[in-house]
């Protein structure tokens, strides 16, 4: 009788560990489901190290943890270019993410990473800049560019002291002679010029593919080529970036015009020195935020229905007269 108690209780411990195992077993598989089901959002961009691209981190960073997806962040450490940029796509597309958000460095070049991406059935939202052709980008999200062109243009003419007959020259320094922002910048401005100030001239224009020691040999060279110069319009956070240094180095600060793109640190803290007259600032952290929303209503739906197709952000002038609070709010956080 004692046997076959023993026995029984044999038995009883040995359902108890197999159901024990079972459920433990169950459990994993259900958490390695959920773990599968979380998605993930990959950003490629130009140059990682860009400051511009850093706060547009802080907003993705935020945005894909309040909504439960995986962060893919992956660029150039430092230069902004179609050929460094296309071999890290197609890494980021063999790892198939839930969703692509591509900030193109040049429209065309990068026209059939989104074919490939739309081919493997990843939904891809533009950034910043955008490719040629939108058909097949379930969003664009970028800054005003246009408009902070024509702002910059309205500020060089202020720092110049702009009178109508008289002549002015200034110079333009890009990262791109494509990438779609600066375009659009250079367009404004220079559609604000012919506009409101025919006599300022831009005499000539450079590239420095987001370095900003280029973008500083390159103002230098300016400087020595027009010696009569008015102004620089520094048409992103590493021009401006490399041209204040510039302006510094010849002891020009305050004799030729800056007026510079991107609420860099570095770079807010010299409008009150008075390297900067004006900054127009954008918002990266918030382009980020829309793009991981975006995303995920595109995952949640299955659609593009309710998606806005193009968002546009309003820019910002920073000048001497902006008030702490509100250089402190609009400088780009990293």
């Amino acid at each position: 009788m004692n046997r076959i108690v023993k026995t029984a209780g044999i038995i009883g411990v040995s359902s108890t560990l197999l159901f024990s195992i079972a459920a433990c077993s169950s459990a994993a598989s259900s958490g390695s489901s959920a773990a599968a089901a979380k998605p993930t959002i990959a950003f490629v961009m130009g140059a990682e190290a860009d400051p511009f691209f850093k706060a547009m981190k802080v907003g993705a960073d935020a945005e894909t943890a309040a909504k439960g997806a995986t962060l893919v962040w992956q660029g150039d450490p430092s230069v902004y270019s179609p050929a460094t940029q296309i071999p890290i796509v197609d890494q980021v597309l063999a790892q198939k993410p839930s969703c692509l958000v591509l900030i193109p460095t040049d429209p065309a070049a990068l026209q059939a990473s989104v074919t490939k991406a739309t081919a493997a059935k990843i939904p891809v939202v533009n950034v910043d800049t955008h490719v040629n052709d939108l058909n097949n980008v379930i969003s664009f999200i970028t800054g005003d560019n246009s408009d902070g062109g024509s702002k910059a243009a309205d500020a060089m003419a202020t720092a110049i002291g702009y009178q109508s007959g008289t002549k002015y020259q200034v110079v333009v320094g890009l990262t791109s002679e494509t990438a779609t922002t600066n375009v659009a910048r250079l367009d404004g401005f220079k559609k604000q010029l012919a506009a409101k100030y025919p006599g300022i001239d831009v005499v000539d224009v450079a590239y420095s593919q987001s370095q900003p020691a280029v973008a500083n040999s390159n103002v230098s060279n300016w400087l020595t080529k027009y010696p009569n110069l008015s102004g620089i319009f520094a048409i992103d956070g590493t021009n401006a970036t490399g041209a204040a240094s510039a302006l510094q180095a010849k002891g020009l600060t305050g004799k030729v015009a800056l007026i510079g793109y991107d609420a860099y640190q570095a770079n807010v803290d010299l409008i009150g020195k008075g390297v900067f007259t004006a900054l127009i600032a954008q918002n990266p952290a918030e382009e980020a935020k829309e793009a991981v929303d975006t995303c995920m209503k595109y995952l949640d739906s299955k659609s593009a229905t309710g998606i806005t197709k193009n968002v546009t952000l309003p820019n910002i002038v920073l000048t001497k007269d902006t008030s702490a609070a509100d250089l402190k709010k609009y400088t780009y956080v990293q």
